[in-house]
């Protein structure tokens, strides 16, 4: 409808109007810097459109919901230069206005973030100004208040300087060890090389403290971060289990840059007690909603190095996050391989800019560097958003986690990746994972994210054989097929991670390429052929994983394939692999592939940032009720301080002790006696009480020495003075 001296939009009444409500439109100026535009309000019985005449004025309407509030325009061209300002006598002398004032434009400005930090405009990863969207979309997030408050990250490295003041305000001390001197007290020592700024420099890119004239700005610059120190020292396996699970109830989210050996050549991993303090992690840690491990995928791109030979970034526990430069490219040090989720900023080439983050002030340190490189920098930078995906829904577990790192990242624009799509819809590519993270579609995503059913697995039987590898072209195959009825126990529907263990003996391991093919048809090199790799050992029980297969189904049939790749001149003399042994394993949930879709439906129209604008908030189930952390005072480095206070305590007492003896006895006749006994020595034989009664003897002849020698100095002296006395009375 129109209303007289103004109209609204068929849109606008859609949205904004309702019966009985009046709608009000702007003032067009047209150019026009006369234009007089008036505030008036009204008795309410009356109707302002006769008024707004009179003033040469024409009404708008009413504002909003203000009853008897109306906005009156002027009309402009030369009805505003006769009328002047004339309109505001006119209604200052008007009975039925109550209050008026002529409008002004109002000087207001968009609450963006401005940090006073020095280096924070060199942070290209967190906004990204040359080339946009290169960066983890990430300060729209915090213009919703989401930095990570309430939640706490712990850097498993070589220390933390926690006195730092780019970190000292979020510093949890809770969550804190030193396990290499086995103290509270995670502060870095420092070495002959000045290596161990790495955990300080980590522990600045989640929670570097914002507005502080200093340094740098953390991604999730509200959380807490705390220290394991453990890589300044010989590492074992139960040193590393008790690192996993260190204060697991304080600890949300375990960052971890490091690894294995990059060199092509290793295969390693956790060991026994590391396996199961992951395991142990994700099923009691964070009260029972599952401790969340990001781990480094390898900076051993330069030797043909792949992370499935790594057993930290190919276990199910972790999540695996690699790297892209500023440009969105692969950088040459990065790692392939089918276990990885995902990738985000970190270092590339000697043009391409680097990290800036803390850094250690000790040995010359500055306490701020642009030097930060490699995978290393990408773990914190994922375990940040992964600390702001907490804040807005605490009870995500860690399998939730990894979902919505599938469900949300980004396809790079990188033609040199193997991107390929999935039976489920999702993307996925052996250099990039998943895609890179945005920081805005993890968080958006977790608000409105409900918790995936329970993990469940399906193992076939192993099968064991002695299956000769030929050479490439051919290929060893091998199948197995998963029914209905395999699955029927487990309630297994949907895949999330694929493992196969395999025994292989081999004279060099390198030349083997190992290949998983879903039902999907979705292939994944789950072992690379690595050139530098020349160990005769072949692969003991080895486990390989893919995540490409990720929300498909999970019946039907996977197949091996098994290719040698040895060079023409090792053929002749080198002897064939064989397969001993394999183990398909398959973890997923009950979620069926329809509810797969739906999620991502449900994922997508979050986007827009509605339910974050909003009060919206999915109720989250309590946690399991855990017993305390068992908490001893008495470290080894106490037991040590106390026992050196004992034994000063002791050797104070004996001091003491003697003082007051020695107080009491002649030191001149001791030394005396000392002198006497020491040329005298008591024949070997002499018994004890013989050796006493010859030093009381020495004692009385003494004594007696001593009067004897008094007598005779007092007769001397005595004949002495009476010779004097005679001269005198001769001279007299």
């Amino acid at each position: 409808w129109t209303q007289q001296g103004g109209s609204c939009s068929a849109g606008l009444l859609a949205v904004s109007c309702t019966v009985g409500l009046v709608c009000v439109s702007q003032c067009s100026s047209n150019g026009q810097k006369n234009r007089s535009n008036w505030l008036v309000t009204f008795n309410f019985s009356f109707f302002p459109t006769q008024v707004a005449e009179q003033a040469g004025l024409q009404s708008r309407g009413q504002i909003g919901q203000l009853q008897g509030h109306y906005l009156l325009c002027s009309k402009g061209g030369a009805a505003a230069s006769v009328w002047g300002s004339g309109h505001g006598e006119v209604l200052a002398a008007h009975p039925d206005v109550l209050w008026h004032s002529q409008e002004k434009v109002l000087s207001r400005s968009k609450r963006s973030l401005a940090f006073n930090d020095p280096s924070y405009p060199k942070q290209w990863h967190l906004h990204n100004v040359h080339n946009k969207g290169m960066d983890i979309n990430v300060t729209g997030v915090w213009e919703h208040n989401v930095t990570g408050q309430g939640v706490t990250v712990v850097v498993v490295d070589d220390g933390v300087e926690h006195t730092h003041q780019d970190i000292q305000s979020n510093y949890s001390p809770e969550g804190s060890y030193d396990l290499n001197s086995n103290d509270p007290d995670p502060m870095p020592h420092p070495d002959p090389h000045s290596d161990n700024h790495h955990g300080t420099r980590c522990a600045g890119e989640i929670a570097a403290v914002p507005n502080n004239s200093f340094c740098a700005v953390g991604v999730a610059y509200g959380s807490k971060v705390a220290g394991i120190r453990v890589l300044d020292g010989p590492l074992t396996d139960s040193l590393e289990a008790v690192a996993f699970n260190k204060h697991y109830q304080v600890n949300d989210i375990y960052s971890c840059s490091w690894g294995p050996e990059d060199d092509g050549s290793t295969v390693d991993g956790p060991h026994p007690l590391g396996k199961a303090a992951l395991q142990h992690g994700v099923i009691a840690g964070r009260h029972g909603f599952g401790s969340i491990f990001v781990v480094a995928s390898g900076n051993g791109g330069q030797y043909n190095d792949n992370c499935n030979y790594d057993g930290y970034a190919n276990s199910i526990y972790t999540i695996t996050i690699g790297a892209v430069d500023e440009k969105g490219k692969k950088p040459f040090y990065a790692e392939d391989c089918a276990s990885m989720l995902a990738v985000t900023f970190s270092s590339g080439g000697n043009k391409l800019r680097s990290i800036v983050t803390s850094d250690w002030s000790m040995k010359k340190g500055t306490g701020c560097t642009e030097t930060h490189t490699g995978t290393s920098a990408t773990a914190p930078l994922a375990a940040g958003m992964v600390a702001l995906m907490l804040q807005v829904r605490p009870c995500l577990t860690w399998r939730d986690v990894q979902h919505l790192i599938a469900f949300t990242a980004t396809k790079v624009a990188d033609t040199s990746a193997d991107w390929r799509l999935n039976g489920a819809g999702f993307h996925h590519s052996h250099q990039h994972g998943f895609g890179l993270l945005n920081a805005w579609r993890l968080v958006n995503a977790a608000k409105v994210w409900e918790s995936v059913p329970f993990l469940v697995s399906y193992q076939s039987p192993v099968i064991t054989e002695e299956a000769t590898i030929p050479p490439y072209p051919q290929e060893l195959l091998r199948t197995w097929k998963v029914s209905a009825s395999d699955l029927t126990q487990s309630g297994l529907k949907t895949l999330e991670h694929v493992a196969v263990t395999v025994t292989i003996t081999h004279p060099r391991r390198g030349a083997l390429e190992i290949v998983l093919v879903c039902p999907s048809g979705m292939t994944s090199v789950i072992g690379a052929r690595r050139v530098i790799d020349r160990d005769p050992s072949g692969y003991q029980d080895w486990t390989f994983s893919t995540v490409r297969c990720w929300g498909e189904r999970a019946e039907g049939r996977y197949t091996l394939r098994i290719s040698d790749h040895q060079e023409p001149s090792s053929k002749k003399v080198a002897s064939l692999g064989e397969l001993k042994r394999w183990t398909l394993t398959l973890y997923g949930s009950s979620m069926t592939y329809s509810e797969v879709k739906a999620r991502q439906r449900v994922v997508e129209e979050a986007m827009s940032g509605r339910y974050l604008d909003s009060s919206f908030s999915l109720p989250c189930p309590p946690g399991l009720e855990v017993p305390p952390e068992v908490f001893s005072p008495f470290t080894s480095n106490n037991l040590k301080f106390l026992l050196l206070l004992g034994c000063f305590a002791l050797f104070w007492s004996l001091y003491y002790t003697l003082e007051v003896t020695l107080g009491h006895v002649d030191l001149r006749t001791l030394f005396c006696l000392c002198q006497r006994w020491g040329g005298r020595r008591a024949p070997r034989g002499l018994r004890s009480r013989e050796v006493e009664e010859s030093l009381l003897e020495e004692v009385s002849r003494e004594e007696e020495e001593q009067d004897s020698g008094v007598e005779l100095q007092a007769v001397v002296d005595s004949e002495a003075k009476g010779i004097v006395l005679n001269r005198e009375r001769q001279e007299g």
